[in-house]
């Protein structure tokens, strides 16, 4: 939880200073649909801890809950995030990893400078974007994160099946360039199809899990593939 990282969390019956639950009063011209998303954002304890922790999203908080778990970024590690902005993953991967680390990022949204990373604002789909990812890589990657998500049609089939397609692409940069030994982590909506994916990444991984980490939202179908052991490319699975 947040709150082990930024000191002491006082209980609610501790006489301690409490967090403040604020209320958004809807502005005229904002749909109700807003005003509950501001609401919510306001009175989110992970915000707030990103927030006076310096990070640019509460998604960091799912990374290092996944890596608190599972223990994929090494000192060292050459990481590649997929979906990167604002950038919170990208903080934290530059954190664990160390001064001999290197991060490279790409989002279709501008991303801002982070010391010690690379990123690069594009389309992960266009053709050209893996050979833009490759030319500033150094060697094999031995981590390729994907926090991905097309836009919401308020569909859930739809949708389903559409950040599935991402996580398809993803896969296949992934085994394109991980060295062996390496790290897939994408994240996934639960919906049925998801079982496919994952039959399909044990051939190439020796060990698939998913988990859905603390500060995944309890409403969100969203959680994650945890794939490791990359087999290697040209490999026959054993």
């Amino acid at each position: 939880m947040p709150g082990r990282r930024g000191g002491k969390k006082r209980g609610a019956g501790s006489g301690g200073d409490r967090l403040l639950h604020t209320r958004v009063k809807s502005a005229k011209g904002r749909k109700l649909s807003s005003t509950k998303w501001l609401q919510r954002q306001l009175n989110d304890p992970y915000v707030q801890q990103a927030q006076k922790m310096g990070l640019r999203s509460r998604a960091a908080f799912k990374l290092m809950e996944l890596d608190d778990k599972f223990k994929f970024l090494k000192p060292g590690a050459n990481i590649i995030d997929l979906g990167a902005a604002p950038g919170g993953w990208v903080q934290v991967a530059l954190e664990r990893c160390g001064q001999k680390g290197y991060v490279i990022g790409i989002d279709l949204l501008e991303i801002e400078p982070l010391a010690g990373a690379e990123l690069i604002q594009g389309d992960f789909l266009d053709d050209d974007a893996p050979d833009r990812l490759r030319a500033l890589m150094d060697g094999d990657a031995d981590v390729v994160l994907s926090d991905m998500a097309a836009s919401s049609t308020g569909h859930r089939s739809t949708d389903h099946l559409r950040i599935m397609s991402l996580l398809e692409v993803a896969v296949h940069f992934a085994k394109e360039v991980l060295k062996p030994g390496g790290v897939f982590v994408g994240k996934v909506l639960q919906g049925g199809t998801e079982n496919e994916l994952l039959m399909a990444l044990k051939k190439d991984f020796k060990v698939v899990k998913h988990a859905k980490p603390p500060a995944s939202r309890a409403d969100s179908a969203e959680v994650y593939v945890i794939a490791t052991g990359f087999r290697g490319r040209d490999t026959d699975p054993v």
